[in-house]
């Protein structure tokens, strides 16, 4: 395949469609509940729903929607600090869009950018790399962000900035990893799963090998899938081939632009610049031990967390915000009890609803739900009208 419409061909879709409602029906005897399948990524989730995927499968099958939404992820003091470093005298604070809105417990730094602080929206972090070199007088703070798949580009930069002399750009470091936030789902007891989308992008950089665990060790299939139709649907005939022959491998579907060995370069710039936090704080999922990556002492003059006053406090989520269960798959959004209701793209009460790879963002712009009837419904009511 060449062309983008050919991983959109229907006949394509319909005769997948068909492979998998077979084996899901030689799968079927016996279980109680529907085959449980989670994608990982937030990419995978938006791309089911924007193309009707998941109301084209069997009821057999149930897809779960995993935490590779980075921004999802954020505890809420993380945003504060982000805040805290922004009204800095004299710091141009960098983000990319999907974190502007995201609430923090006092405001959002799009709250506080409408407050005065100085705030800019960039593609890259050699955006703000450049904002550095044209304000030599100001301190300019990258709001580092995201998996193992935008991890090697901040590295770059702050390799880029050495290597020039820019003294005046830092980075807030809040990336992180995906192997121990999967080992720390599949050890939750709620969470029965029986087998896994991959996350493409990110095992781009980091190849197959560190899933093997989850074959090995929890004897789950996973397949590493790309983003269209027809690759989420290939992905998911493959997850479920492996179940009805009684295997549990890694597989890569998306063979045309992950390698099994990921990318060595990329690698190299996480590993110089880079260390493991003993432990770094997830919504919804706790403190993951080794989940965080932090910048390394010979990398100290670019960290924002050594350079400024971070207050680093953890804050927990509104009560009625059921973020956390949203990630880990135990509810879905629409069960949440604010979903379509306080919390909404224009008055988001978490994370998931602004990001441009959250859940309850995809339910609510292609989920087919009567957003209306989710209005009336009473606070404790958790299923659609």
């Amino acid at each position: 395949m060449r062309y983008v419409d050919e991983f959109r061909d229907p006949e394509k879709a319909k005769s997948l469609l068909g492979a998998i409602e077979q084996l899901a029906l030689e799968l079927a005897p016996g279980r109680a509940k529907p085959l449980q399948i989670m994608e990982v990524c937030g990419g995978h989730t938006h791309s089911i729903f924007r193309y009707g995927i998941e109301g084209m499968l069997p009821d057999a099958i149930e897809l779960v929607h995993g935490p590779g939404c980075p921004v999802c992820v954020l505890p809420m003091g993380r945003v504060d600090d982000c805040v805290a470093l922004a009204e800095q005298p004299g710091v141009i604070f960098t983000t990319f869009g999907d974190a502007m809105r995201v609430p923090g417990s006092r405001k959002s730094l799009m709250q506080a950018k409408a407050d005065g602080a100085d705030i800019r929206m960039v593609y890259s972090p050699l955006d703000a790399l450049d904002l550095a070199r044209r304000n030599p007088g100001r301190d300019v703070v990258f709001f580092g962000l995201g998996f193992e798949t935008t991890m090697p580009s901040t590295a770059l930069t702050i390799l880029q900035a050495e290597a020039e002399g820019v003294r005046n750009f830092s980075v807030f470091c809040n990336h992180i990893t995906i192997i121990p936030t999967l080992k720390a789902l599949l050890d939750l007891p709620d969470l029965q799963l029986d087998g896994f989308l991959g996350p493409g992008h990110v095992t781009m950089v980091i190849g197959t090998a560190p899933y093997r665990f989850i074959a090995e060790d929890y004897h789950k299939p996973m397949v590493i899938a790309g983003f269209e139709p027809l690759d989420i649907l290939q992905s998911l005939w493959m997850v479920l081939r492996q179940l009805a022959d009684g295997r549990h491998v890694i597989e890569n579907q998306y063979r045309r632009i992950v390698p099994e060995d990921g990318n060595a370069a990329a690698r190299g710039a996480v590993e110089r610049v880079y260390e493991l936090r003993p432990f770094f704080e997830w919504r919804g999922l706790g403190s993951i031990d080794h989940s965080g990556v932090r910048i390394r002492d010979d990398y100290a003059a670019y960290d924002a967390e050594r350079r400024f006053a971070v207050p680093a406090l953890q804050i927990a989520d509104p009560k009625a915000c059921q973020c956390g269960d949203v990630l880990k798959g135990v509810i879905k959004p629409w069960q949440c009890r604010v979903f379509g209701t306080v919390c909404t793209p224009e008055t988001p009460l978490g994370a998931l609803m602004v990001s441009s790879e959250g859940a309850c963002a995809a339910y609510y712009q292609f989920g087919n739900l009567d957003l209306a009837a989710l209005a009336q419904r009473p606070p404790t009511e958790t299923t659609p009208a």
